[in-house]
This record gives C-alpha cells, sequence and structure tokens, in this order.
C-alpha cells in the first residue's frame, strides 16, 4: 500500500518510518511512504503557509492555497482510497479503524500545525478526520507516524509470522494474556505451568482466560462495546 503525508515539517518524520518493522515493510515493497514538504508550496519569498484567523483569535492557521495546491497535484498522479486528517476533533482510533485501512490501496494523510487548517480543506478534501487520543500535540505529525505504524504492521507479509498481529491487544476486543519467555525460574519467579505444558488446547484456553480476566480490570469498555454488538 502506498502513503503520501503531508507535513511543514518532513523531518519529525524521516526516523520513525527508517527503522524496524517500518524499515523492512518498505525493503520489502509491502509499503510505499512519500513525505512531501508543505513549504514546496508555500507563497511568497518566505513559502509563508500559515495566517492569522479570520475573526481574531490565538493561534496561526494553514492556509488553504498551499494545502489545496500540494493535494491537487498529489490526486492528478493516483487516486486516493483516504485522504486523511490527524485532528483531536476526528473520530477516536482503533484496530478495527486500522484493520479497515490496511485493505485500502493509496491513502494521503494531512498533517495539522498551529492551529489547524483552513476548514474549506476539511470540507472540500478531507474524507476521514482521526485522532490517536484526547489531548493535544504540538503538531500532526507524531499522530501520523502511529497511524502509518498501526496500519502498516497489518498489512499481509510485513510482520513475518502473521499471526503476531492477530493475536495483538484489541484485534478480537481483548487485551492481551501475560507473556513470558525463558528462564522458566528466576529469583524464585516461576513461568505458569500450563504454559510449560505442552498442551496447546490447554494453553489456548489459558491465554483467552487470562486476556478476558485482564481486560474486565482493565478496559471493562471494550467488554461493553462487544456486548453492544452482539445485541
Amino acid at each position: 500500500m502506498h502513503f503520501d503525508i503531508i507535513t511543514c515539517l518532513p523531518e519529525l518524520l524521516e526516523s520513525p518510518f527508517q527503522h524496524s518493522i517500518m524499515r523492512r515493510a518498505q525493503d520489502k515493497e509491502l509499503v510505499s511512504i512519500d513525505i512531501h514538504d508543505l513549504r514546496s508550496y508555500g507563497k511568497g519569498p518566505h513559502k509563508k503557509i500559515d495566517d492569522y484567523q479570520y475573526g481574531g483569535g490565538a493561534g496561526m492557521v494553514m492556509m488553504v492555497e498551499p494545502l489545496a495546491e500540494c493535494i491537487d497535484g498529489l490526486q492528478e498522479q493516483r487516486a486516493y482510497d483516504e485522504v486523511i486528517f490527524v485532528t483531536p476533533d476526528g473520530e477516536r482510533l482503533n484496530q478495527s479503524i486500522v484493520n479497515q485501512l490496511s485493505l485500502k490501496e493509496n491513502i494521503m494523510i494531512i498533517s495539522g500545525h498551529y492551529k489547524g487548517i483552513d476548514e474549506r480543506i476539511r470540507d472540500h478534501y478531507v474524507t476521514r478526520e482521526i485522532s490517536i487520543g484526547d489531548f493535544v500535540l504540538s503538531g500532526g505529525e507524531l499522530p501520523v507516524a502511529v497511524l502509518v505504524d498501526a496500519i502498516s504492521r497489518v498489512v499481509p507479509g510485513v510482520i513475518g509470522d502473521g499471526t503476531s498481529a492477530l493475536t495483538d491487544s484489541f484485534q478480537d476486543d481483548l487485551l492481551s494474556p501475560p507473556v513470558y519467555t525463558r528462564p522458566a525460574e528466576y529469583r524464585g519467579w516461576t513461568v505458569p505451568e500450563i504454559l510449560l505444558s505442552g498442551n496447546d488446547a490447554k494453553i489456548d484456553e489459558w491465554r483467552y482466560q487470562q486476556a478476558l480476566e485482564r481486560t474486565k480490570i482493565r478496559r471493562p469498555d471494550l467488554l461493553d462495546q462487544v456486548d453492544e454488538t452482539i445485541e
């Protein structure tokens, strides 16, 4: 799948996509990412991309012209399944949304900055608005990195063991169960015997019960969502 990312601070996105799973995903040509510097479309000798709000108020706003020209240019090159704006007032990101987006082919993501972007861009270009949580950051670059990473890791082939992503927290509306590795005993702290039994069926049942119990304690709201879906 392909991502086009529009940002006024491209350097903030260089490192997250150049290491670990994201690097391997690109090397295997399962995911491609192009980062576009909005200042290339800025106005005047200073490549201006922001201005004061109409009506007054604190904070600068990303201008409509540079964004529109950048988006128009990208849309001339390919058709997009989604044009996403990351914003605190968007729908809250969850694993279900991530799974949906992982099935897309081309996604454009707009990283906001300052007070936000001119509302006309949201009205005429944006197809989906996503938030990573109920808080505000200095810019949209970190949320963009989170979104792209979350989507990419569930693209088939990106993770070597495909079942690993399928057993992550939230995939089945439960938190993941506890995990252990060698040694089986350390400082008197032992691994549950069931995990050493070799009985796959009993291990699976133990893991499910542990995931259910952990979810009940830490995120009971997830179980409420499951109940609503069943109803």
